[in-house]
């Protein structure tokens, strides 16, 4: 191993915008409670939580921010390769757990026999979620890029974002990454008018729109950070939580779904980035914003298997809506206590011993 990887900057990280990490953990519950409303009201109108697939260009603006801020600085002096293996430990563990799984999901349901027609097909299924490989399949469940582990769509662009990072954008001064924002807002306005939204690119049949969504959003996050534009205010935890959590709530409308879309995340969702960015963190919300903050990454890449497994029950059971109700809340709950085990459990020790094992 490379002599280099063992220096002290490597293993440490800079200081954590602390709001930041808890937004991003309500988001990613956020996310949660959408992909089990999908089930339980296909029909968006009927759902109090429409637009909760937003929160996925809130964590690519969230991430060019902290990429640029954790990185910017350092990543010359590291080098590309040992940022490509810093990002790995910090992302990968979980795709792997995340595609386990979602692979004894698939296998032991007990509520459908999709398994048996894809049994032959099952290996390769989890191999490619395992190296992050799109591989669309399975037309009866939505033909997502990644059926084991759907959610895993997001960290396909996130990777491929981080490489673009590593040898372009990092180089790339602020009026060449604004001219790209301007081109890359063009994209995202043509994106959501075509598709009708921006609900795209996690699936076979709309997979360039992930591309499109992140363009933007990723590309923001550094130019805000490199800007130095930060919003100083009063505004805690709390209030950024509601002025986030709004935005899920937006009612679906067909004729205006892609303009709200678009609003969100060209304007509103930077605007929130640089708010948290700004904002006091009150004492009594350090713990419950460290909290969120930790098992929003675990939630995120664990949860959909256990959404495959309410898809089934509900084909198969046809509950009502209050049965419904109470296995989401539940759900919700068990699934937010199963991420932080995980995270100390799994994530963290393996993590752990990557790094040891680098020194």
């Amino acid at each position: 191993m490379n002599e280099t990887i063992s220096k002290p900057y490597l293993l440490k990280s800079k200081p954590h915008f602390t709001i930041l990490d808890g937004l991003r953990g309500i988001a990613a519950v956020a996310v949660v409670i959408y992909h089990f409303m999908e089930i339980a009201v296909p029909d968006y109108h009927d759902s109090f939580i429409a637009h909760a697939h937003l929160a996925v260009d809130f964590f690519f603006c969230l991430s060019g921010f902290v990429i640029a801020y954790a990185y910017d600085h350092k990543l010359q002096r590291i080098g590309v390769m040992n940022f490509f293996k810093l990002r790995l430990i910090r992302l990968h563990p979980l795709v792997i757990i995340g595609s386990i799984i979602g692979l004894l999901a698939f296998v032991f349901d007990p509520f459908s026999d999709l398994y048996e027609a894809y049994s032959e097909k099952t290996f390769l299924m989890f191999l490619t979620s395992c190296l992050m490989i799109p591989y669309p399949l399975v037309h009866e469940r939505y033909f997502n890029l990644f059926h084991l582990n759907p959610p895993t769509w997001s960290l396909f662009w996130e990777y491929l974002a981080n490489i673009c990072y590593a040898f372009f954008l990092v180089k790339m001064r602020n009026k060449m990454l604004l001219g790209l924002t301007v081109l890359a807002a063009v994209a995202l306005c043509y994106e959501a008018y075509k598709s009708d939204g921006l609900a795209v690119g996690w699936g076979g049949d709309n997979f360039a729109g992930g591309g499109i969504r992140i363009f933007y959003s990723f590309i923001v996050g550094i130019l805000l950070y490199r800007s130095n534009w930060k919003i100083t205010s009063k505004l805690g935890f709390m209030s950024l939580g509601v002025l986030l959590v709004a935005v899920f709530f937006i009612p679906f409308n067909e004729k205006l779904n892609w303009i709200a879309d678009l609003l969100v995340v060209l304007f509103y969702f930077p605007f929130l980035v640089v708010l948290g960015a700004g904002a006091r963190l009150d004492p009594k919300c350090t713990k419950i914003c460290k909290f969120s903050g930790e098992i929003s990454y675990p939630i995120y890449m664990i949860h959909y298997p256990f959404i495959w497994l309410f898809m089934s029950y509900v084909e198969k059971k046809q509950p009502d809506m209050d049965q419904m109700n109470m296995i989401i809340l539940i759900g919700v709950a068990l699934l937010v206590a199963l991420a932080y085990g995980v995270l100390i459990l799994l994530d963290l020790p393996i993590r752990k011993r990557i790094k040891n094992r680098m020194k």
